[in-house]
């Protein structure tokens, strides 16, 4: 920026430009003739034609004196113009930040309305909220006063069977009791797997030996025998080991409890000609059928060469399952002729059905025959009494002279 007087002039502008531009090159024209002055001392012939070229020069610099003149007017003019555009945007600024505050007020106030709509919206809703969560609370107090209630009486049953279990124990821990036990769940099975007349308690054998229960199979294989083990105290021993010495112990009763059993079984109730030629041995507890299948592989593998197959509650209603299908085929081919009779009586029923319902044929085209002709002749009547009822005499007159062979047929 440059200050001449009261005009400030800026160097970016071109126009500033170029008249400091020209105001150089007057500078430049001055220190040129301030040379040639200079000069003229020395050579006296030169000093015409440079005073021709300063005269020249002086029009020269009088024209752009004259041309900064107008520079100046036209610099005076851009920062008029300038002053002008700069007031009327500021006033333009003004009007248009005055709309915007006015828009920001409207917003504001708007704004401020729905916050206050939402507010109260919220609010409501909180009450609303806070209602259904007090009804909600109630109900789940209630719920859970009810659950309280059945879990007390779970409690209750829990009791009862900790004291059923108790008790249990008490009758496991007796033999007499535990083999009572064991008899009573294989009639629960017998019973619900086989027909009542299929089977005995309680059987007393040729030797005066007396088995739990005796299914009678057709022959083969013959009535078989199930007998109820419970090795309990030897599987109890082998839980309850702890060191390697006591699970030896253990595994020595159990092999001796469940031996005793099998060889009990085979020589008491497998008797040549009078029962089947195999028994079966029922533990009432799968825990310890597993246990000897699992872990006693020989002892299962001693009671096949002795013909005892130890049998568990699962696998002893498969069992008898079986043989209730073996005593159906046996109870069919004992009922085979009776079945053949009574087709026979069947057969004859049904000739007889045809016969009679061949004479019944008969019997319809005989009514049918008589239905025609009582027909025709009703046909004829109504003829004749439609002729009576035109008192057409003379010519019923006539048709009874004439021969019967040579009278009109009734039909016409």
């Amino acid at each position: 920026m440059i200050q001449i007087g009261e005009t400030t002039l800026d160097t970016s502008d071109p126009l500033v430009m170029a008249a400091l531009t020209g105001a150089a090159v007057l500078c430049l024209i001055v220190i040129l003739l301030i040379l040639a002055l200079r000069a003229a001392g020395r050579s006296a012939r030169a000093a015409e034609p440079l005073a021709q070229q300063l005269g020249y020069l002086g029009q020269h610099v009088q024209g752009l004196a004259q041309g900064q003149e107008g520079l100046r007017a036209s610099i005076q003019t851009v920062s008029d113009t300038a002053t002008n555009g700069q007031a009327q945007l500021v006033q333009t600024v003004e009007m248009r930040l005055s709309a915007v505050q006015q828009q920001m007020q409207d917003r504001l106030a708007d704004n401020a309305m729905r916050q206050n709509r939402a507010l109260t919206e919220m609010q409501e809703r909180m009450k609303e909220t806070l209602h259904g969560s007090s009804k909600q609370t109630t109900t789940s107090l209630t719920q859970l006063q009810e659950r309280l209630a059945a879990i007390d009486k779970a409690q209750d049953n829990i009791t009862n069977l900790s004291g059923d279990v108790l008790k249990l124990q008490d009758i496991l821990s007796n033999k007499q009791t535990r083999g009572a036990f064991g008899e009573i769940q294989l009639r629960d099975i017998v019973g619900k797997a086989l027909p009542s007349d299929s089977y005995a308690w309680q059987p007393t054998l040729s030797n005066g030996k007396r088995a739990d229960c005796m299914v009678h199979l057709p022959n083969p294989p013959g009535p078989i025998v199930i007998d109820s083990k419970f090795p309990l105290e030897a599987y109890e021993a082998l839980r309850r080991a702890e060191t390697d010495h006591e699970l030896k112990q253990a595994v020595a009763m159990m092999k001796t409890a469940v031996k005793k059993h099998i060889s009990d079984i085979s020589e008491k109730y497998i008797i040549e000609g009078e029962t089947a030629d195999g028994a079966l041995m029922f533990l009432p507890s799968e825990a310890v059928y597993a246990e000897l299948h699992a872990n006693f592989p020989d002892l299962v593998r001693e009671g096949f060469d002795k013909r005892v197959w130890i049998v568990s509650p699962t696998t002893c209603m498969a069992t008898l399952n079986t043989m209730r299908a073996i005593l159906k085929d046996a109870r069919m081919r004992e009922q085979a002729g009776e079945i053949r009779k009574m087709l026979r009586n069947l057969h004859r029923d049904v000739e007889l059905v045809v016969e009679r319902a061949g004479k019944l044929e008969t019997h319809f085209d005989q009514a049918r025959r008589d239905v025609e002709g009582i027909t025709t002749a009703a046909e004829r009547a109504g003829k004749r009494a439609g002729k009576l009822d035109n008192f057409d005499f003379e010519e019923l007159q006539d048709q009874d002279a004439l021969p019967l062979n040579n009278r009109p047929a009734a039909a016409e």
